[in-house]
């Protein structure tokens, strides 16, 4: 039997157990690379490759001073039409990873080891033999690179991959926001702020209210105003603090209420105030259930029981709503005692264990 090209072809059957599955075809002369043979050549090309590492190093270092260097405020710095920022972050890192690449590539093609290899296809399943084989490999291939005996292209490479993990510490998760810090420990609210409805901004009195009402509210500051009429608390603070600082109010027979401990003189009249925001993942309460007091989170059903210090009675929710102490000041309006005694909304690894 014999191939296409006139070359006799072996029968299957012929081949003992043993024998290699496709014969083995040769290999052509090897031909030495420069670097293989010249001396000074090597040592370029190592010069080479560590050029190609620091050019990488340098480039994240400018990354990260980019970042702090062009503002990105109301006044945009630009260069040829394009955001300096964006531009300066974009070419910074394109070079770092550039560079790096053609340094790995440079080495990889100048001065590691340049020998062909040929094997057998071996079964999916590796043997204990196998894989000391492989590690015998991987050890031989360390040494082969040469970068045990080549200090300048090992600690350059070593230098550019430390300096290159910067930006992602540094700069990509410091441009997620900024720390809470203690912001989210308390709201808003003081002691004598008064209770206000959450749209318009009117005072609420303890008589306005009926047995069963619930009413949205806010703390009287977000609606504060300057000698000019321009608002205190605008914009994005204006939000956030009105995220926080969302209450309900409720009037429940007093001798419905159970009050949690220390918690007796909290309310006024049976009115008794809770955060609006639910302590499961911190959507808004809304649905209240008045022949109950049960107070129903639409998001994932977390149910409150308002006339028992907010106790949890379904869903995920882990905690009680936190409670506002209220009071009245001299015109009869209710007002707050002072700020939450703990931190509103969701869980979270700072908030106190209690």
């Amino acid at each position: 039997m014999s191939s296409h090209d006139g070359q006799e072809l072996e029968p299957v059957g012929a081949r003992t157990p043993d024998a290699d599955p496709v014969p083995d075809p040769g290999h052509p002369p090897h031909k030495w690379r420069p670097t293989d043979v010249d001396e000074r050549l090597e040592k370029r090309a190592e010069r080479q490759v560590a050029t190609f590492f620091a050019l990488s190093g340098l480039c994240s270092v400018l990354f990260v001073v980019s970042y702090f260097v062009f503002d990105i405020g109301e006044v945009v710095t630009t260069v040829g039409g394009f955001g300096a920022s964006h531009l300066a972050l974009g070419l910074t890192l394109g070079g770092a990873l550039l560079f790096g690449g053609m340094g790995a590539i440079h080495w990889s093609r100048k001065l590691m080891s340049d020998v062909a290899l040929v094997e057998a296809r071996h079964p999916i399943a590796s043997s204990p033999e196998d894989r000391e084989v492989t590690v015998s490999g991987f050890n031989t291939g360390l040494e082969e690179t040469g970068i045990a005996r080549r200090p300048l292209v090992r600690n350059t490479l070593l230098g550019a991959l430390g300096v290159l993990a910067l930006p992602v510490p540094i700069v990509l998760l410091r441009d997620l926001g900024p720390l809470p810090g203690d912001k989210l420990k308390s709201t808003i609210w003081d002691e004598g702020m008064r209770v206000v409805r959450d749209v318009t901004g009117t005072p609420i009195r303890a008589s306005d209210m009926q047995f069963g009402d619930l009413i949205n509210a806010e703390p009287a500051a977000l609606f504060e105003v300057d000698e000019n009429g321009e608002p205190l608390i605008e914009g994005a603070e204006l939000q956030r603090e009105k995220a926080k600082g969302a209450v309900i109010l409720v009037r429940i027979e007093p001798e419905e209420i159970t009050p949690g401990e220390g918690r007796d003189d909290w309310g006024v009249e049976g009115i008794l105030c809770y955060s609006k925001i639910c302590t499961h993942v911190g959507c808004p309460i809304s649905l209240y259930e008045r022949t109950t007091h049960h107070v129903l989170c639409p998001c994932h059903q977390s149910t409150f029981d308002l006339a028992d210090a907010a106790r949890v009675v379904f869903g995920p929710a882990a905690r009680p709503l936190p409670q506002l102490p209220l009071d009245v000041d001299s015109e009869g309006y209710l007002v707050a005692r002072s700020d939450f005694d703990e931190p509103v909304g969701p869980s979270f690894w700072e908030r106190d264990s209690r």
